[in-house]
């Protein structure tokens, strides 16, 4: 069991003995928030929402490795922005792997307005997502439509009040659904003097009554070329009665250190070191097969290979041991229907560990997919163990073979509905 209580930004015993680093892997939002300016190249400011840069999942955990060795007691990994983690779901997601993958040890935490989480609850909870701030801003509808310019929700842009309900309906909703899975749960609420400094207690009242376990007031930073940048910062007066209040509906952090996207270190006390690292790291260029040691088969019995991925089912996997080639399991493929989401989850999640996928025919479109997520196609058809000898000991295939970029055929759309 992992000890939730080494988190720094949740706990403020741990703040001076653990570090955080927030992986700035999510640049899109699906919101407009009239506080929040998101620029990259501003290193001087520590608030949510800026970072110098964006990585790739792949760089992202390239860059914790090297930064884990200069800060061994990074006790927590974090995804929060620039943008919003799920309007970046591919992108978070894949990190979230990753990093599991490689540091099993860490907390993962993540930082999001909530308007896209609920269809990703199921695999946060998989990978062992144990922190989640939700930043809720106001219960009224019409004060929301003061804050934000617009949200984007199902391809649909709202406005006003109506922008309002539906966000405010995904993000008390998913509350529970993060309590329902054991994951800890903080609010964060943005103070703007005149616009909701007034409604913060009733904010806290009902995130308490759904679950939340602490709440986090953060006092407008009023950033230049935003609608809220001619407001006033909250007082230090103001701040200390709000936390005040909410305390009797909730437990109040009181240390937050407005943390960057980007931020790496004890909380408060960014490692100047770890903000030219993370530049030298968005330009490398990485292998994206780097670390994977297995190999998937289309097979229908697990000797050949005679399957399109299109009608496969399930995939044989392989792996290299000191005695030649040993078999791992059966996985299932997902299921058909979804289209280009199939083949995604197919690479990016069931064949995760795999550098390489033997089939006798693949369609153009799960192809990229594959080669994209740097898993390596070979297309042939013949004895397993020969495609292993390809991949593992580069030997020529001695099959009936095709070109690693053939097409599957010529009506063949990899549409993920399976083969006709």
């Amino acid at each position: 069991m992992k000890e939730l209580s080494k988190h720094p930004c949740f706990h403020a015993e741990a703040r001076g003995q653990y570090a955080r680093v927030h992986l700035p892997v999510a640049p899109k939002c699906n919101i407009q928030c009239n506080y929040c300016n998101r620029k990259y190249d501003c290193s001087n400011e520590s608030r949510p929402g800026v970072a110098s840069t964006v990585l790739s999942p792949l760089q992202a955990v390239h860059y914790l490795r090297a930064l884990t060795d200069r800060m061994p007691h990074i006790g927590v990994v974090g995804i929060a922005g620039p943008g919003d983690p799920f309007a970046n779901t591919g992108e978070t997601l894949q990190t979230l792997r990753l990093v599991k993958q490689a540091f099993p040890d860490k907390l993962l935490c993540l930082s999001t307005n909530g308007l896209d989480l609920a269809p990703c609850m199921d695999e946060i909870a998989e990978l062992g997502v144990s922190h989640l701030t939700v930043t809720i801003n106001s219960l009224r509808p019409e004060t929301l439509s003061k804050m934000y310019r617009w949200v984007r929700y199902n391809r649909r842009v709202y406005r006003g009040a109506e922008a309002g309900n539906v966000l405010l309906e995904q993000q008390l909703g998913v509350i529970p659904l993060l309590k329902a899975n054991d994951i800890t749960v903080k609010v964060n609420t943005v103070v703007c003097p005149g616009v909701n400094d007034a409604e913060v207690t009733e904010i806290a009242g009902k995130v308490a009554s759904l679950g939340a376990d602490a709440m986090n007031v953060i006092p407008l930073y009023p950033a230049e070329h935003t609608e809220f940048g001619s407001l006033p910062e909250p007082s230090k007066g103001l701040m200390k009665k709000i936390r005040s209040e909410i305390a009797r509906c909730i437990r109040p952090m009181t240390h937050c250190a407005r943390c960057r996207a980007d931020a790496a270190g004890l909380p408060g006390q960014d490692d100047v070191e770890a903000m030219q690292m993370i530049g030298q790291f968005s330009t490398r260029v990485v292998n994206r097969g780097e670390g994977r040691e297995r190999v998937a088969v289309a097979s229908h019995e697990g000797l050949l290979v005679n399957q399109h991925l299109g009608e496969a089912r399930r995939m044989y996997v392989f792996e290299q041991s000191a005695n030649g080639y040993h078999f791992v399991e059966i996985r299932h493929t997902p299921p058909e229907g979804s289209g280009l989401q199939r083949w995604a989850e197919l690479a990016g999640k069931t064949l995760s560990d795999c550098k390489a996928i033997l089939v006798a025919g693949i369609g153009e479109t799960p192809m990229r997919v594959m080669q994209d997520n740097g898993i390596r196609v070979i297309q042939m058809s013949g004895l397993i163990d020969a495609g292993l000898d390809a991949v593992y000991l580069n030997l020529p295939l001695k099959t009936l073979c095709r070109s690693e970029y053939t097409r599957c055929g010529e009506s063949c759309r990899g549409v993920g509905t399976g083969c006709g």
